[in-house]
């Protein structure tokens, strides 16, 4: 039986989506998942947002309630016995600015997580909303951006962006060769419409040559959602 692990609130969401070929992901695919694709396209997304109030094991840790995380994922699924369907993420890259939390996320849980010196800027008007994250990798800023309107929308069903939010598990590939699962719980959320966006991020520096034609390719789609309340639960690992 899993406990919740972890509470905490994820904010204002950047996520630009890019279509890969599916064997670009095998060496990240963990044991007993499959990829999940949307329409027969695989999927990559570049993630920026606010990490705020957090709690572990319902505790506040000095100085790591509310800071920001840039991350690069990619959509999975696990068929239980039962003919359950879990659909949910693999994380290559989780970019923070606290070591600490790399050090616990990296030695207790081998998540891929990554300290760097990062920034954040959310700005509003009445009609529109700037949202911006940036990392410096190499003595080099880098950052996503979007501009969108004020007043976030419904999201509609069966929609690139319902695909993308509605994902409610994580996997991680252990290096003993099983898969560790845990469950991520929040409402569904809602969606500013995009004005424009920019993209400056080295892909091929940050996550290896895999991913270097990503530097010249557009993103399928970028959303901006806003976010919720969120709880993630102990992990537990699969059986091979």
């Amino acid at each position: 039986m899993t406990r919740t692990f972890l509470t905490a609130e994820w904010r204002k969401l950047i996520m630009a989506q890019y279509e890969v070929d599916p064997a670009t992901l095998a060496p990240w695919l963990p044991p007993g998942v499959e990829l999940d694709l949307f329409q027969g396209r695989c999927y990559v997304s570049l993630v920026g947002f606010l990490f705020d109030k957090v709690r572990v094991l319902g505790l506040p840790i000095p100085f790591h309630t509310r800071f920001e995380e840039v991350n690069l994922r990619f959509y999975v699924a696990r068929t239980e016995p039962d003919g359950t369907r879990k659909r949910g993420v693999v994380f290559i890259s989780e970019l923070v600015p606290r070591t600490a939390i790399t050090l616990i996320a990296n030695s207790l849980y081998e998540e891929p997580y990554a300290t760097l010196p990062m920034r954040r800027s959310i700005a509003s008007t009445p009609n529109s909303l700037a949202v911006s994250y940036s990392w410096r990798h190499h003595g080099i800023w880098q950052s996503v951006t979007v501009e969108a309107d004020s007043t976030p929308q419904p999201i509609s069903p069966s929609s690139v962006e319902d695909f993308i939010t509605e994902h409610y598990w994580g996997y991680t590939k252990r290096t003993r060769g099983n898969t560790s699962e845990y469950g991520v719980q929040h409402p569904r959320w809602q969606v500013y419409p995009i004005q424009s966006f920019t993209i400056d991020a080295d892909f091929a520096a940050l996550y290896g040559p895999a991913f270097a034609a990503l530097n010249n390719q557009q993103p399928s789609s970028v959303l901006l959602a806003e976010g919720s309340a969120v709880s993630v639960s102990t992990g537990t690992r699969l059986p091979r």
